[in-house]
């Protein structure tokens, strides 16, 4: 069974009396344990696609499925809970809350989820180790650099082991040091734990790390396109990543 499939997906957004089509008869279908990229410039509706497989939208018409679930059949109640079990996000801006720890910020994905088990500090440790981030447990936002806050969007995505986990635009707010260390990351928790990562973009660092791109442009699909991504380079020492931010 497929991850995720989009049938026939058409979304229409009204600008007054006019309606304004931003996807048109869009069909992808997502296998679990693919890396892969909606790619295209501004307003050709990639980020519209990718809210559509978040569940954070319904179509206008077509379908869209989750685990072979329909989401217009599901409650609104229904479609929360599955987001916030089954699904991780990371932001361009990253989106941590400032008065929280990243210890704490990861932790709340678990607790948003309904995940209140006697191994959450195990997990969140886990994660915030996976990412490189051990020494910086509880540092604020605000004590951290753009790369180690992204690195906490990373594991607070991770941590409730999602079925799919979806960025948008991960390194738009990152130096190209920093969005590369990113993106080698990502890479390493899709190859080493399976998971499912779906980007939009238009930046060419993050396309070459995807394994399939489908390109968009003016809400339609151009070509999907399977491809083989930069090669891995090892794992940084622990306490020594490379682009890690680990300077003020």
């Amino acid at each position: 069974m497929a991850l995720c499939t989009l049938e026939a997906v058409t979304k229409d957004y009204a600008m007054g009396e006019v309606r304004v089509p931003a996807l048109q008869g869009v069909s992808v279908q997502i296998e679990a344990g693919e890396f892969t990229a909606f790619a295209g410039p501004s307003g050709s509706g990639k980020t519209t696609l990718l809210n559509l497989v978040g569940l954070l939208d319904v179509p206008t018409t077509g379908t869209v499925r989750m685990e072979g679930q329909d989401v217009k059949a599901l409650s609104g109640h229904a479609l929360g809970r599955l987001r916030a079990r089954r699904i991780g996000f990371i932001f361009q801006s990253f989106n941590l809350i400032p008065v929280l720890t990243a210890f704490e910020n990861v932790e709340l994905a678990l607790r948003l989820a309904g995940e209140h088990g006697p191994d959450n500090g195990d997990r969140v440790r886990k994660a915030l180790v996976d990412v490189g981030l051990e020494r910086f447990m509880d540092r604020r936002p605000s004590q951290m650099s753009g790369g180690q806050q992204q690195r906490v969007a990373i594991a607070r995505a991770l941590v409730k082991r999602p079925a799919l986990v979806i960025a948008d635009e991960p390194t738009a707010n990152l130096d190209s040091k920093n969005g590369e260390a990113i993106l080698e990351d990502m890479r390493r928790m899709n190859v080493e734990h399976g998971a499912t990562f779906i980007f939009s973009t238009h930046d060419k660092m993050v396309i070459e790390h995807a394994s399939r791109v489908v390109h968009i442009m003016d809400g339609k699909v151009l070509q999907d396109e399977r491809r083989t991504p930069r090669p891995l380079p090892p794992r940084p020492p622990a306490n020594g990543t490379p682009g890690d931010g680990t300077a003020a």
